[in-house]
């Protein structure tokens, strides 16, 4: 079997772009999900919607510029952060808030805005790691084994 991560060296000015990337790409999808966390107006929706978009295409620009296996040790961070702060939600966001000092609803659409921007950064960059897995697999040579359980050996049987 082979290695399905492949780790590839990129040059400074690649990483610095791809450490901006990930950073921009995080703050639109923090400022989204806050946009839209207290409102059901249509604007901020559209606002949040467009800075998703742009989220999304900072996060690809990412994981263009980092190898697979950065890019899947960021999925399981992100993914691990993004528990976390969801375990909050399970005790809920104004006991958090009451228990810390300062505004309450600032922490909550704070916190709820940091969970949005964990789960869609995860979303994305497992995405994205799994577009990159299938690219490197896409064009690799089937094994006899898995023609034979496909029916792709090119023999006929006789007498069925």
């Amino acid at each position: 079997m082979h290695d399905v991560i492949h780790a590839t060296t990129s040059s400074g000015s690649d990483s610095e772009t791809g450490r901006l990337s990930i950073a921009a790409s995080f703050a639109s999808f923090v400022v989204a999900g806050g946009a839209t966390a207290s409102t059901d107006a249509i604007v901020p929706t559209l606002g949040a919607t467009a800075l998703a978009v742009g989220g999304v295409y900072l996060l690809a620009l990412y994981a263009k510029a980092v190898s697979r296996r950065t890019l899947a040790q960021l999925s399981v961070a992100l993914w691990v952060g993004f528990l976390g702060v969801a375990g909050l939600h399970a005790v809920g966001l104004e006991t958090v808030g009451a228990a810390v000092p300062g505004p309450t609803g600032t922490l909550v659409l704070s916190l709820t805005a940091i969970t949005w921007g964990t789960f869609l950064t995860a979303c994305g960059s497992t995405a994205f790691l799994a577009a990159q897995e299938y690219g490197s697999s896409a064009g690799t040579q089937v094994d006899a084994e898995e023609q034979v359980l496909e029916g792709e050996t090119g023999t006929t049987r006789r007498g069925s």
